[in-house]
């Protein structure tokens, strides 16, 4: 409730009138800034809707909401809200209302000593500018014409604005004293039977009870929930991605790539100290493939260990793996790059797979997640052959975006597992970080990940739902 001495302040002056007053001029006549008048005001219109209980109530009835009611013969005060426009100055308004205008104040900067007269051809000046937004301060604006107006309205030095105000008037019940209401019964009042003289504050029974404190998910984790939900429905198995450090052999050499190939670099991967070579590798694999520790900059990796061990199975059976984790790059930090993010990848394996496969479970998957409008671009990946990249049509920004990367793996990296010949694999995978950004809106990933997180984001954030 706004303060009782502001509430009987407005009273005092709405009795020494016989129709009304507006809350603009209540404000002016107080000092205060309008909006304390409008929350002064609901809290008058607030104490109207409480009705004086007596003895013939019951402690039910106390408990019963009640709604406002235009027409309570109890009300305090009646007000009705209207709009009405104002002309305001803006700030450059305000400055050269104080300072004078622009054209003036250069005059005013002339020595005394004066400037040649071909150098300045007045006299005297009349700042008519300052005088007219002088006018418009002390709210004096009706005394200019409209075509005035809109003058200084173009030079940006006005504005028109609509102000939301009151008009009050007296109620049935009105009185310049304010009688606290009271928010409990307490056993005293039950005990004295003082309660049948109290006035009390109705029950809300609409308002929100307060939040408990509990903890929330990150929205790359609510993402990440419904990308293996769409995984799952489409019968695939998840893989285990719980080595972020992994071999060179398993990262690099497994999947067929050059020893000369740039991402080997240091400036492009992030390499191990300490412990700096692994020594357990399968050695009838690693004869026929022919070991510095690194953070993986792929799930592939774990595809790789995967299907080499569906190769070591007595019978080939047709399987489907999906992986959601972090990778890790050396990369140079952006608005959408980080030296950590989430990759997911989906993995296929079978007898005859072709690249009408890959396309078809492409658009299966792609519109479990909303997108349907999809294109297929020729690229190159060192361990698969043929290679596409995946672009949707973005209906926001009117233009087609890469969403992913896909292809098959090379017989030259599937051969070497001991997977049968005519078996083929075929694999797509996206960032986890792109669509989360889009979902949430989040123009930096730095405001998504990382130190610069603001919590409250995490705590508003709505529950993910993809358009499917």
């Amino acid at each position: 409730m706004a303060d009782t001495g502001l509430l009987e302040s407005l009273l005092r002056l709405l009795e020494k009138v016989d129709d009304g007053i507006d809350s603009q001029d209540v404000a002016a006549d107080l000092g205060v800034d309008h909006q304390v008048i409008v929350g002064a005001v609901k809290s008058l219109q607030a104490l109207g809707e409480v009705r004086k209980y007596r003895s013939t109530d019951t402690l039910r009835l106390m408990q019963q909401r009640r709604k406002p009611d235009p027409f309570n013969p109890d009300d305090v005060i009646s007000a009705e809200q209207k709009s009405s426009k104002r002309w305001e100055l803006t700030g450059e308004g305000c400055e050269i209302a104080e300072q004078g205008s622009h054209e003036a104040r250069v005059f005013k900067a002339i020595p005394d000593e004066g400037l040649p007269q071909n150098e300045l051809m007045v006299e005297t000046i009349e700042d008519a500018v300052r005088g007219k937004l002088q006018l418009v301060q002390k709210g004096q604006s009706a005394k200019l014409e409209d075509k005035e107006k809109n003058e200084l309205k173009k030079r940006k030095l006005l504005s028109e604005v609509t102000v939301k105000s009151y008009w009050i008037t007296k109620g049935s019940s009105f009185s310049t004293t304010i009688t606290k209401q009271e928010t409990e019964l307490t056993p005293e009042m039950i005990a004295s039977g003082s309660w049948k003289e109290k006035k009390f504050k109705p029950y809300n029974f609409e308002a929100m009870g307060v939040a408990p404190d509990s903890g929330h998910l990150h929205p790359l984790m609510k993402v990440r929930t419904q990308f293996r939900q769409i995984f799952l429905e489409m019968g695939f198995t998840e893989m285990p991605t719980n080595n972020f450090v992994e071999s060179s052999f398993w990262n690099f050499d497994s999947l067929f790539q050059p020893q000369q190939h740039p991402a080997r670099d240091q400036h492009d991967t992030f390499f191990i100290s300490d412990p700096a070579l692994a020594h357990e590798f399968p050695q009838d694999y690693l004869e026929r493939v022919k070991k510095k520790n690194l953070l993986r900059t792929h799930t592939t990796a774990v595809s790789a260990r995967m299907l080499y061990k569906v190769a070591q199975q007595e019978k080939f059976t047709p399987v489907k793996y999906f992986s959601i984790d972090r990778v890790f790059r050396n990369e140079t930090l952006d608005a959408t790059h980080l030296a950590e993010f989430h990759q997911i990848e989906g993995v296929v394996a079978d007898y005859g797979l072709t690249l009408g496969n890959l396309m078809g479970i492409l658009h299966q998957f792609f519109t479990k997640l909303g997108i349907t409008k999809l294109r297929f671009k020729p690229a190159y990946n060192p361990y698969t052959e043929p290679s596409m990249e995946v672009f949707s049509y973005h209906e926001g920004l009117k233009k087609w975006v890469e969403v992913g990367n896909s292809g098959a793996f090379r017989p030259e990296m599937l051969l070497p597992m001991g997977l049968p010949e005519g078996v083929s694999v075929i694999a797509w995978g996206l960032s986890l970080e792109r669509p989360t950004m889009i979902k949430y809106g989040i123009n930096n990933i730095r405001e998504l990940v990382g130190h610069k997180v603001n919590l409250q984001m995490v705590y508003d954030s709505p529950i993910c739902r993809l358009d499917s």
